[in-house]
C-alpha cells in the first residue's frame, strides 16, 4: 500500500473487507438485540408481553445464526479456528494501521493532467 490515497490501487480487495465488516457490525448489533431481549424477557410480567418478546428473541437467535454462517462460508469468521481468527484479526489490524499512516491530506490535491478533462 502507497501513501497516494487516490491512487486505485490502494482499493483493491476494499468491497470485501467492506462488506465483512458491515457483516461483522450487524452480527454485533444481533447479538445486542438477543441480549436485551432476553433481559426484557425477565423483566416482564404480563403474559401477552413475555409471548411477543419470546418470538422476538427467537427471531433473533434464528438472525444471528444465519449472519454467522453466512460470515463462516464467506471465510470472514472462524469461531471454531482461533488460529485462522488470528491470522485474519492480525491482517485486520495491519491493514488498519496502513490506512492510519496514509497521508489523508496532501499538500498538493491537483489531479489535473491525470484524468482527461475537458478543454476549458
Amino acid at each position: 500500500m502507497n501513501q497516494d490515497y487516490l491512487d486505485p490501487i490502494n482499493s483493491e480487495g476494499m468491497p470485501d473487507m467492506a462488506n465483512s465488516f458491515l457483516a461483522l457490525d450487524f452480527l454485533l448489533s444481533v447479538k445486542t438485540g438477543v441480549r436485551n431481549y432476553a433481559f426484557a424477557l425477565s423483566e416482564t410480567a404480563t403474559p401477552e408481553v413475555r409471548s411477543v418478546l419470546r418470538a422476538q428473541l427467537d427471531r433473533a437467535i434464528s438472525l444471528h445464526e444465519e449472519l454467522s454462517q453466512l460470515m463462516i462460508d464467506k471465510g470472514w469468521l472462524h469461531p471454531v479456528d482461533t488460529g485462522k481468527q488470528y491470522q485474519l484479526d492480525v491482517k485486520s489490524a495491519e491493514t488498519t494501521a496502513q490506512i492510519a499512516r496514509m497521508k489523508l491530506f496532501p499538500d498538493d490535491t491537483s489531479r489535473l493532467g491525470t484524468f482527461a478533462t475537458p478543454d476549458y
